[in-house]
């Protein structure tokens, strides 16, 4: 695998192209990521001048098997942005790299082992209930994000909540490829409704739009019950 070194609206010296050979070793990248299949180097140039110390940007976009991982950074000069690109892109690695790595060596817990394992855990019976609320002749109730549970129910939810500015499905796909995840939720700032993309097979990507359906809405309201009935 070569490294491909590219301008966009710039000339790209000879010396600049060994510089990024030697910055970006592809013996380690490769430990951290054997399944690389490209790693290009885009080097642009800023000509406002009031924007002098950010004037030349680099852009490192690493292609695999698994997620694209993308590390952009900018400087006075390309050396610099280079460095600043490829530091960041070793990071996104090593989180990659950890992340693989703890998931196979983690070990689900039996749940005849769980009160071994955690502090204070509740005591099951064989049908799945606390021992003390078989005793009382109850079925347990306990609140879980934001659903009240009765009995057998999720063990875990995970309740988010995030702000948002809106931004156009190019910027969506952009963000789900730098974080690395499978799909990316936004506000679409054409429709200002919420939407999903997420990844396929291969490259391919798909976009799933939430649309409000005014009639629905107004069919399952109690008001719009009780003037039918009436």
């Amino acid at each position: 695998m070569d490294i491909v070194v590219k301008g966009r609206k710039t000339e790209v010296p000879e010396r600049f192209r060994k510089h990024v050979a030697e910055k970006l070793n592809l013996e380690k990248i490769q430990k951290l990521d054997a399944k690389v299949i490209s790693l290009d180097v885009e080097v642009s140039k800023e000509p406002n001048p009031r924007q002098a110390d950010r004037s030349d940007r680099v852009e490192i976009t690493l292609r695999s098997r698994g997620p694209v991982i993308r590390a952009e950074a900018a400087a006075s000069d390309p050396y610099a942005a280079l460095d600043l690109a490829a530091e960041k892109l070793g990071t996104r690695l090593r989180k990659q790299h950890d992340k693989r790595f703890s998931r196979r060596g983690a070990r689900r817990i039996p749940a005849a082992e769980v009160a071994e394992h955690v502090p204070g855990a509740a005591v099951l019976n064989g049908n799945g209930l606390a021992a003390a609320a078989e005793e009382a002749g109850q079925v347990p109730t306990k609140k879980v994000g934001s659903l009240e549970v009765q009995g057998e129910g999720p063990l875990i939810v995970r309740e988010k909540t995030h702000v948002a500015a809106p931004m156009t499905l190019d910027q969506a796909l952009y963000e789900m490829e730098l974080v690395g995840h499978d799909f990316y939720l936004f506000v679409d700032s054409e429709t200002k409704e919420p939407s999903v993309v997420y990844r396929r097979h291969a490259y391919d990507y798909g976009v799933i739009h939430l649309r409000t359906d005014t009639m629905i809405t107004q069919e399952n309201s109690p008001e719009a019950g009780g003037t039918l009935g009436g």
